[in-house]
C-alpha cells in the first residue's frame, strides 16, 4: 500500500454537519476497500486564485491515507460527482 495526500476544497457555504458528512463518506471509502485513514488536516476557509463557479473562497481539506490504486480511483469519481467539491488533487506521498 502507498501513502497518498487528497486535498479538496469544499464550498465554504456549507454548514458544518455537511462538511463533517464528506469527510465521513470519504473516510468510509478508503476503510471499506482495506486501507487506512492515516490524519485529516482542516486548514479552514481560504481566499481562492480565481473564483470557481462564481466561489471566491472554499475550505481546504488535506486527507492522508494508505491505500492502494483502487482507493484513488473511487474517491475521484465520488468527488468529481459532488458539486459542492469545487476542487480535488490526489497525489502519492514521497
Amino acid at each position: 500500500m502507498k501513502t497518498y495526500e487528497f486535498l479538496y476544497v469544499l464550498e465554504s457555504s456549507l454548514t458544518d454537519e455537511v462538511k463533517e458528512g464528506f469527510q465521513k463518506k470519504f473516510e468510509d471509502v478508503v476503510t471499506s476497500k482495506g486501507g487506512n485513514v492515516v490524519s485529516v488536516d482542516k486548514w479552514g476557509v481560504k481566499k481562492l486564485a480565481y473564483p470557481i463557479n462564481y466561489k471566491t473562497d472554499g475550505e481546504y481539506v488535506l486527507f492522508t491515507f494508505e491505500a492502494d490504486g483502487t482507493v484513488v480511483k473511487e474517491l475521484d469519481r465520488i468527488t468529481g460527482l459532488s458539486t459542492e467539491v469545487l476542487r480535488r488533487m490526489i497525489t502519492v506521498k514521497a
